[in-house]
């Protein structure tokens, strides 16, 4: 190609748009109808049969995670919940491709991914009312869980995961973060900014972005021009893919080859997930039908994770409506357990909330704190 015609490409923007709209495929391994479309991706997966199950219960869990939550909200015995709903491959195939060694950076809606590392769900409760003891990342028998708290701040838990990831890099730690936001968060400083310090330290890191289609209430369209999210992966230098969020093996093929490279020495890897909210943003009021219809919704539910991968493993003859009833039962029972022990937890007073809003009260607050106290408050 002469100078000029590559001088005609560079200044050629129609041809420029084309060109990172057919930059990222996206990568699929099941169909919507729990049939395998790439044979040599299901090979380099290489999941078990046991694998499989595991998979299924964890999304099978954070779907009736979802459901009590969302009831529990309505009943006004529960703080603050994002539902999860169609978001299940996304999140629970995406964190079963880490280990206990690495860090988990999540955002509000991704306390399924907590719960799956060893936080008992008493203490996510705990947390949603905003109680102290919904803050500790202790497992049931005291063992520390490598998480952060839900960021509430969107986006912020990139920079956080940039500083973590160098941290593991510099400790040479066989470890890597992994981050999550939403399509949303991708419209915010903090997520480029946090990518760019990983990307320019080569450090541990996986982020992710859930594209669940309208961050908080605004279509994905709207957010940006950038036709796939991922785009912005690059312009952080970072190797990023687009994946079918809905299909629970192409996510964990995703989540495993992005750790390996990682963890490898070779910096962070970005993934969009291509998936769809399915509920409200929030039981805080929002209401979805203000921002898109019920037929759009309606569709959508025909195409969740669930369905899929219940019609694969069927197939394969190692899942069943007898097998998922009897673990929804017992996901169902355990679920009561923790929301009796959260109920049981005595109830943070005034004086409680002073002592821990700084590491040393002021000369004010160390007065407050005594007058409460005193007051039995």
């Amino acid at each position: 190609m002469t100078t000029t015609e590559t001088n005609k490409k560079i200044l050629d923007f129609d041809y420029q748009l084309q060109q990172q709209d057919e930059s990222f495929p996206t990568l699929s391994v099941l169909n919507n109808e729990g049939e395998i479309v790439d044979e040599e991706a299901l090979k380099r997966a290489n999941l078990t049969n046991d694998d499989l199950v595991e998979i299924m219960k964890r999304m099978v869990m954070s779907r009736q995670l979802d459901i009590r939550s969302t009831k529990l909200a309505k009943q006004g015995r529960f703080g603050f919940f994002a539902p999860t709903a169609g978001q299940e491959a996304s999140q629970m195939a995406s964190s079963y491709a880490f280990n206990d060694d690495d860090w988990l950076m999540p955002g509000y809606r991704d306390i399924p991914e907590i719960v799956v590392k060893g936080w008992p769900i008493w203490k996510a409760i705990l947390w949603s009312r905003g109680h102290e003891l919904g803050n500790v990342f202790e497992t049931e028998d005291g063992k520390p869980v490598n998480s952060w708290m839900p960021q509430i701040i969107i986006g912020a838990q990139y920079v956080e995961a940039a500083g973590i990831a160098l941290g593991l890099k510099k400790r040479k730690k066989d470890a890597v973060v992994y981050a999550y936001t939403g399509d949303g968060g991708t419209s915010q400083g903090d997520f480029y900014e946090g990518m760019d310090f990983a990307g320019a330290y080569h450090a541990n890191a996986v982020f992710f972005s859930q594209n669940n289609g309208f961050a908080i209430s605004t279509p994905r369209k709207l957010q940006t021009a950038a036709p796939h999210l991922a785009a912005k992966g690059w312009a952080a230098g970072l190797p990023s893919v687009v994946v079918d969020g809905n299909d629970a093996i192409a996510v964990y093929l995703a989540a495993k080859e992005a750790r390996a490279w990682s963890v490898a020495g070779n910096g962070p890897v970005f993934i969009e997930t291509l998936t769809n909210r399915l509920e409200p943003h929030s039981t805080a009021g929002d209401d979805p039908l203000r921002y898109r219809t019920q037929a759009d919704i309606d569709e959508h539910w025909k195409f969740e994770p669930l369905l899929r991968m219940r019609a694969y493993m069927e197939k394969l003859g190692i899942w069943s409506e007898e097998i998922e009833q009897a673990y929804v039962e017992q996901v169902n029972k355990e679920i009561d357990e923790n929301i009796a022990k959260a109920d049981n937890v005595e109830k943070q007073k005034i004086s409680d909330f002073l002592k821990h809003t700084l590491e040393v009260p002021s000369f004010a607050m160390t007065e407050q704190i005594k007058k409460f106290e005193e007051e039995g408050k």
